[in-house]
């Protein structure tokens, strides 16, 4: 998948993987897609909330070798 901007938030656990997501999403224009790269395992349930909450959409969501990739698109 095609993405405009990339965000590595390996390593970190809860909140900060959402806390830098919303901050890298507030700068992105509307419809641009952000890939996250995670390595907590709580961070799929987090930021399935996380795009209901904020209407942000959760275009893809998986996971390779313990490490979690989510597309979002930017409301």
């Amino acid at each position: 998948m095609t993405f405009d901007r990339e965000l590595d938030v390996k390593g970190l656990n809860c909140p900060l993987p959402i806390l830098r997501t919303k901050k890298a999403l507030a700068t992105m224009e509307t419809g641009q897609i952000l890939r996250v790269q995670a390595t907590d395992p709580g961070s799929v349930k987090d930021f399935q909330a996380f795009a209901r909450q904020t209407g942000n959409d959760l275009l893809s969501s998986t996971e390779t070798d313990q490490v979690f990739e989510f597309y979002f698109r930017r409301k």
